[in-house]
This record gives C-alpha cells, structure tokens and sequence, in this order.
C-alpha cells in the first residue's frame, strides 16, 4: 500500500526562507502573539503524523468501502469514525478560526501547508472538514452574533460539522435559477422548502448535529441571483444552551455514485419546511456565500497540489526500484539485469514535470494565502486594499490551475507506473479519479478562467494586474546579489502583459471573446505566476547553496527544469489566444 510523508523540509523552505512568514506574523498585532517560527514548524510536524499516520492509511479502503446510504442514513467507511474523532481532540477543524469563538487563530499561510497534507493523505476524509471550516468563516463573516456564539464554538471544535446548499438539479452553475424557498414564520425563523444536489457531507454519522448553509428564496424576492437570502438550517433544532433538540425536517434523499472521492458522502438533501435562520440580509445572500466560495476554492485548488504530491512520493519511490531497460549512455547498474526506471530520460521529463508543478503550486498557494491574511490583519488601508485585490485576482487561478494542474501531475505519476498504475493495489489509479472532481465543482475552471478574465482583468481595464506585474517587476529590479532566471521570468511577464492588452483591446469589437479563449488565458496566467514562485524560490537557493548543497542544489535544478521546459508553453497559448473566438464558432451548430 502506498505511503504518505508530509515534505516537511520543503513546506518550511517556502514559509520561513522565501515568504520570511515569521517576520509578516511579527508585525501584525493579530497574529504577533499567536505564531512565531517555532510554533508554525511545531504544528506541521504533529500535522505530518496526523495526515501520515493516521488518515493515508484509510484512503485505500475508504475508497474501496465507500460511504453507505440506507433510508436516509449514511455511514462513513470503516475507521472513519474513529480516526475523525482523534482528528478534533487535536483541534484541527479550528486551526485557523477565529479565536473569539474557540478557532486557534493561525495564519492562513500555516493552514495551506496543513491543507495539503491532508488532500495528500486522505481526500475524502479531509472534505468533511473543509466544508465545516468554509462554514464557519461565512457564519464569522455575515451571521448575528447570537448565531455566532451558538454555533461556531462547536463548529470549530468539530462537534458540529457545516455543509453548503446551493446547487439545484436543473440549476448548476446559473444560482439565478434556483427554487428552494423560503417562508417567514412569526418567530422570526423561516420554512426552507427545497432539493439540492452534490451536497459533500450532507448526511454522515461523524458528528452530533449538521449545520447546513442553504440558499433560497423569499417570496418578494427580485429574479435572478439578486433575490437569493443564505440561511442556516441545523440537522437538528439547537435549544439556546446549545443542547441538541428534535431532528429538522430535512433528510438525505440519495447518495450519489461518483468516479472518485468515494468516501465522501455526496448526498441529495431534501428540506421540507425545515427551520431555518436567516444569515445577512435578505436577498443578499449569494454575497455572503461567496465568503465561503471563495475560501473553499483556495482549498480545492490545494486538492490539486495535494493528490499530485502524492502521486509524485508514489511514482519516484517506483522510479527508484522498478527495473527496466537500460539507461540511453549504458548500463548505470551493470551488476544488475536491468537500470532503475529513474535513469530513462522520459521517465525523468515526467518526474520533474511533477516536481516542478507541485513545488511552484505550494509557493503559489502559500503567496496566495499571505495575501488573505494581510487583507484580514493588515493595520495599513493599503496594504489591505493591495492584498484584497490580489486574492481577488488570484483566488480564480489558484483554483483552476491547481486543478489542472493537479491532474496532468497525477496522470503522470500513473504513466510512470506503466500497466501497474492502472492497477488499483498501487493507488495511482485513485488519485486520478480522486483529483479528476477538483476540476469541477466550486464553480467549474471554464467559469473560473471567466471570472479571471471577464470580471478580475477586463472589467476593471487590467487594474488588479498592473499591481500583480508591479510586484514582479520590483522583485526583478530589486538589488540583490544574485536574481536567477531574471531575463526569462520578466519576458513572460512581458508577454502576460501584451497578451492583457490585446484583449482589453478587443474586448469591445468581440463578445464571444472572452469566452472562447479565458480558459488559454488562465494557463497562460498561472505559468507566468509560476515563473514568479520559482525565481523567488531559485533566489533563496542560490544564495543558501553552500548551507545544503544537495536540498538548494535540487531546487535550482528543478527551477531550471521549469523555465526551460515548462513555461514556453505560454508561446503557444499566447497563439491561441491570438486566434480569437472565430474557429470556435465557423462550425454550424447542426454540423457538430
């Protein structure tokens, strides 16, 4: 069975070496006192053995048993119950939540390399949590704060789990449609009345109550997405004290049966009058879900980093042993009957291609996450501002391209396995079908590479990337010792940025644009992201090579693997993007 090991040596390389995190917690009253290096690196090495110890072990069977549904009753797979239970006597759930309410306040930037860890060892098991987690931050966000001090200290402590309702069976992507309603009762509660489909932990049997964050309509509300309200409504009513009362009218109608993340309960939820507690203001509620949107795209972009980490320890631990052929220049083991797989230069383009997406992903994703805590403890207007409209930027990216990413890095590690990584004992196969889903839901990347272009670059005439490209410029212009890869890293910068402008340019003349070639666009943006990552990170080596020759070495290796072999794929896709929507749309429809 394949096992998992937390790169506890790189995750500290990308938060105290390149990031400098400690020095950014150091400065920020909010997180002064909470997190300095020592303890950030103390609660990675207790993660490692939670995600390695006791959750990689029950992927495999987690996924092989399935979750169970029977007249409305789910049931996680074996041993899920009780590794959950371990799981939040450590308090994870709340690693990063809001003190005020039981949460542990960490930084972001430490929560993503736990996040990680978890996608790498266990997906399924880990979406349980982060949907409670995602919860808790849009109730923090937008909920009274009598609902607050009710809910969220159980939620933090995993007592509680948290769930979100949006979509609809005829309503996928298009929230504008959605039919669940929503009744005013002389209480002040509301009667939520409604079906909603792929609601990840909907029903399971890991914790005492469920907190469902649905949204719905109230009868005066306006069409369309703007006269949709979010709400609360709990699995089973909550007295005052917190103390668990009669079940809500709610239940599980069905489990779907899905290609991957098997042990995840993915349930269609059926409201019939059930209780619910309005969250915000009334017909403002898709605002406030995107609180929790946002933060669950972040963290399903990490499924991507995660599962292709995986598949990475898996495939160069097979690479190393697997005996096959002989290397192009002779035999490297002659006292063997064959050299390892390692030594075979197309195995290697698929090993460092992994290498180096995973590595500039966690930098990426850990860049990411500094903005969304300066933008939430930042004391400087701003420098708040600046990071707001950074994640704004990002955040689409983040989530599309990880994913993407994600699964050309598991397809690999799968290939290097030959016909044994179709074969499920080697669990390649898994995290194929397992990652295959983070390309899909929390808003599909077609819709993500839309947002990004139409509404994060064109709406605003470039604005948020003209502060993006500014930092990246200073980094290259900044005097320092050594900048390598400098030249490459601000030519595809320089291309990012005319491929901008043509696009600003066109946007008018062409209303099929944007929409033909945001996809291109995305990728186009991520590898130029990625450039970033993997100068800042090469700077650090280089400057830190004779400490650790064979660590910084391998990271300079790595660097140059990228630039040279990974990032011209921005020729191309700036090509493509250049033949605009016409191909796309010459073909009549009843000729397809």
């Amino acid at each position: 069975m394949p096992e998992y090991h937390a790169p506890l040596r790189d995750m500290r390389f990308v938060l105290h070496e390149v990031f400098a995190a400690d020095k950014l917690w150091a400065r920020l009253p909010a997180l002064a006192e909470t997190v300095d290096a020592e303890t950030a690196d103390a609660i990675l090495e207790e993660a490692a053995k939670v995600t390695g110890e006791l959750l990689a072990p029950l992927n495999r069977s987690g996924d092989e048993e399935g979750a169970h549904w029977d007249n409305g009753v789910v049931t996680t797979p074996a041993g899920f119950r009780e590794a959950y239970a371990t799981y939040i006597e450590g308090g994870w759930v709340g690693l990063a939540g809001n003190p005020a309410y039981g949460g542990l306040g960490m930084p972001k930037m430490l929560a993503v390399q736990f996040e990680e860890m978890l996608y790498s060892a266990n997906a399924s098991f880990t979406l349980y949590s982060a949907l409670t987690s995602g919860c808790c931050l849009a109730l923090d966000a937008h909920a009274s704060e009598e609902l607050k001090q009710l809910y969220l200290p159980r939620l933090y402590s995993g007592e509680w789990a948290g769930t979100m309702c949006l979509t609809e069976a005829h309503a996928g992507s298009d929230l504008g449609l959605l039919r669940t309603r929503a009744e005013p009762k002389a209480d002040g509660s509301y009667a939520i009345s409604g079906s909603k489909i792929f609601i990840t932990g909907g029903e399971q049997d890991l914790t005492a109550n469920i907190v469902h964050l649905v949204l719905a309509r109230l009868p005066d509300a306006p069409p369309g997405s703007k006269g949709i309200s979010l709400f609360l409504v709990p699995k089973f009513l909550v007295a005052p004290d917190g103390t668990l009362g009669a079940r809500n009218s709610l239940s599980c109608g069905s489990l779907e049966h899905k290609m991957g993340i098997k042990a995840s309960a993915t349930c269609v939820m059926n409201f019939d009058g059930a209780t619910g507690y309005l969250i915000g203001e009334p017909h403002k509620g898709l605002a406030a879900m995107f609180t929790m949107m946002n933060y669950e795209r972040l963290s399903i972009g990490i499924q991507g980093i995660g599962c292709a980490k995986a598949s990475y320890q898996n495939a160069v631990a097979y690479a190393r042993e697997r005996l096959q052929g002989r290397a192009p220049g002779g035999a490297q083991t002659p006292q063997k009957s064959a050299d390892p797989l390692i030594v075979h230069p197309d195995v290697r383009r698929m090993l460092l291609t992994m290498r180096a997406l995973t590595e500039g992903g966690r930098a990426f994703s850990t860049y990411v996450a500094q903005q969304l805590d300066l933008t939430k403890h930042a004391g400087d207007a701003d420098e708040r501002r600046h990071a707001e409209a950074l994640v704004a930027l990002l955040t689409p990216v983040a989530k599309a391209f990880f994913t993407d990413i994600g699964l050309e890095s598991c397809i690999h590690g799968q290939q290097v396995f030959g016909g044994h990584g179709y074969i499920r004992e080697w669990g390649q196969e898994q995290l194929v079908r397992d990652v295959r889903i983070a390309q899909i839901y929390e808003g599909t990347n077609g819709i993500q590479a839309l947002d990004l272009l139409g509404r994060k670059v064109v709406a605003n005439d470039g604005a948020a990337l003209r502060l993006f490209a500014g930092e990246v410029r200073a980094f290259v212009d900044a005097p320092a010792a050594s900048r390598p890869f400098a030249s490459q890293l601000l030519a595809a910068l320089e291309c990012l940025e005319g491929i901008s402008i043509w696009l600003l340019d066109q946007a008018g003349k062409d209303p099929a644009l944007a929409n033909a070639v945001a996809v291109d666009y995305l990728n186009l943006f991520g590898y130029v992201a990625y450039a970033y990552m993997w100068a800042r990170m090469a700077a650090v080596a280089q400057a830190s090579r004779d400490k650790d020759e064979a660590f910084y070495g391998a990271k300079l290796s790595t660097a140059q693997f990228y630039f040279s072999k990974l990032l011209p794929r921005i020729l191309s896709l700036d090509a493509v993007i250049r033949a605009g929507s016409a191909p796309l749309l010459e073909l009549a429809d009843d000729r397809f």
